[in-house]
């Protein structure tokens, strides 16, 4: 394969972009770092196009340099670790027949779930990269250990580390479907300020996470919590949206002398198929802006 050509070099590396997208954010936890990391990643892949070599896939190639670009990343990051933010669905669009194999893991709603996410971002770098190299997309020991030029033992020790810290802090019975009359539900309590309503819905080790703010863990600390720091600032709406393949809704709030409601957090929703067992609430201006919610609706 030629990639002297600029044009065949877009045409091929189109194929993988989305991909590449989704791995970076795996990688890094939030959209905005992750888009850059695949700008940066097709810049470096196409000033060293001549290092390509036919022993190893365009794909695999690829996943070498983006895979690299976020380690880089989080090295010089000023902070430790991110809080995951989410992704709209329409950038998640394609990935599962592109990404999954019979060997993965993890399937691709499951790994980009906030859940997974969230344990993803407590591995060190290194074994963060290789659990997804190996449990995610499916890549081979050896294949991985040439990508990030370790050895095999090297790279299996990690994966058994990695693997074990997700036996420990990871459920991965919190991602099966939320039922549609658990969302129904969920929405008139909401709306209706019905704590009781809310509590009935949730798991007893239900977790709120508010990023940058501190999780709340449990169905009556997090129902506490709502009521007296959520309910009480106004009347309540909620609007249907997605993210991360997940359901979620913007939540708009009108004080008592406003006109109508302004927009302030996105919900994100998870379930064990039975309970919702984890909420990830956004607040930063630039989350929400990134899906297809109103400032504002008529109250």
């Amino acid at each position: 394969m030629l990639l002297d050509s600029a044009e065949v070099f877009e045409d091929q590396a189109a194929h993988h972009r989305s991909e590449l997208l989704v791995h970076c954010y795996r990688m890094l936890g939030t959209i905005d770092e992750a888009e850059d990391a695949v700008q940066e990643t097709l810049a470096r892949a196409w000033q060293g196009r001549q290092t390509f070599k036919r022993s190893i896939s365009l794909r695999a190639w690829l996943y070498r340099i983006a895979t690299n670009v976020c380690l880089n990343a989080i090295e010089q990051r000023k902070r430790d670790r991110v809080e995951p933010g989410p992704c709209p669905d329409n950038l998640l669009a394609g990935i599962a027949p592109l990404e999954t194999g019979p060997e993965a893991r993890y399937d691709a709603h499951e790994s980009i779930s906030l859940a997974f996410l969230t344990i993803l971002q407590r591995l060190p770098p290194r074994q963060r990269a290789i659990l997804l190299l190996r449990d995610v997309l499916a890549f081979h020991a050896a294949e991985v250990a040439a990508l990030l030029e370790m050895s095999v033992p090297a790279v299996t020790s990690a994966l058994q580390r990695a693997r074990a810290t997700l036996r420990v802090s990871y459920g991965a019975r919190d991602n099966a479907p939320v039922p549609v009359n658990v969302l129904e539900r969920y929405v008139r309590a909401w709306e209706a300020a019905d704590v009781a309503g809310l509590v009935a819905l949730l798991r007893e080790d239900a977790v709120l996470a508010m990023p940058p703010q501190p999780t709340v863990i449990g169905a009556r600390p997090i129902a506490n919590f709502l009521a007296e720091s959520i309910f009480s600032m106004g009347a309540m709406r909620l609007r249907e949206s997605h993210a991360n393949r997940s359901p979620a809704f913007g939540l708009y709030i009108k004080p008592s002398a406003a006109n109508g409601f302004s927009v302030f957090a996105l919900l994100v929703i998870a379930s064990d198929g039975h309970e919702i067992t984890r909420i990830d609430a956004f607040a930063d201006p630039r989350v929400l802006a990134r899906f297809d919610q109103p400032r504002e609706l008529a109250g």
